[in-house]
């Protein structure tokens, strides 16, 4: 069970460790408020580099106690030296510590033009792609139309071979009228015909019909059952029985007739 409420407990629900008040006592510097500026995710839980400024403060601190008091000029010539050693020493570690933060640097901004780099290439090779299609497309519409163009000028030369001597061929009537677009079926207006110049050639001309006097022999001819037409109204259908009750199709009618009185 308590492995089961460990794997599965609420992670976002902890909250940060529980730091309780103290009092330092005069006189008194504990080794644990030098490290007050962690707190938990800035520093703690305690890393290598954390580690690390704990044994240089625990160095720093053996080294002040050790440093010789200021009594007499022997003295003070040791502690001058002492504190130009431990200068040079806290000048080497931040040199140190100033080539990692720019190899650090370094890093990343070999990463980041790495990647620079990359994206560019990717643009690069995009819009060489897209030049490419466009080239296609534009060689593919030339290739047809110089096709188009080639089948034009043969047939061209087609017809022109069948009449290499300029001879005259004698009408083919059999010919024109099994073709459909011959000029007997579909003639053109460039070789000088017309089709609406002719337009009252099909239009129907009946004496009957055109005449005063057609129409009133037209008129004497028909029948007079075509002329009077005698209608009967239809009966209505009888929708209530002898008994007064109305049928199920005649409720409609008889609700309407009730609302429309």
């Amino acid at each position: 069970t308590l492995g089961t409420q460990t794997d599965y407990r609420d992670g976002e629900a902890q909250t940060d460790p529980y730091s309780p008040e103290y009092i330092v006592h005069s006189g008194s510097v504990p080794e644990i408020l030098t490290l007050a500026t962690l707190t938990w995710g800035r520093g703690l839980p305690a890393g290598q580099a954390e580690m690390e400024i704990i044994d240089r403060i625990r160095e720093k601190r053996a080294w002040e106690a050790a440093l010789p008091p200021m009594d007499s000029p022997s003295n003070i010539g040791k502690r001058l030296k002492m504190m130009e050693a431990m200068e040079r020493k806290e000048w080497a570690y931040r040199e140190e510590e100033i080539d990692k933060l720019q190899k650090v640097q370094l890093e990343v901004f070999k990463n980041l033009l790495q990647r620079r780099e990359e994206n560019q290439n990717e643009l690069d090779a995009m819009r060489l792609y897209n030049q490419w299609q466009n080239h296609q497309k534009a060689k593919e519409e030339k290739i047809r139309k110089i096709q188009r163009d080639c089948a034009l000028m043969l047939r061209k030369l087609i017809a022109k071979r069948k009449n290499l001597m300029g001879k005259l061929e004698r009408r083919d009537v059999i010919k024109e009228y099994n073709d459909f677009s011959s000029q007997t079926y579909a003639p053109l207006s460039r070789i000088g015909f017309f089709p609406d110049n002719n337009s009252d050639y099909y239009a129907v001309k009946n004496f009957y019909l055109n005449t005063f006097a057609g129409l009133c022999d037209l008129e004497k001819s028909v029948r007079d059952s075509v002329s009077q037409l005698k209608i009967k109204a239809p009966k209505p259908k009888c929708t209530i029985t002898k008994t007064g009750y109305i049928k199920k199709s005649g409720r409609l009618d008889a609700v309407l007739a009730q609302v429309h009185e």
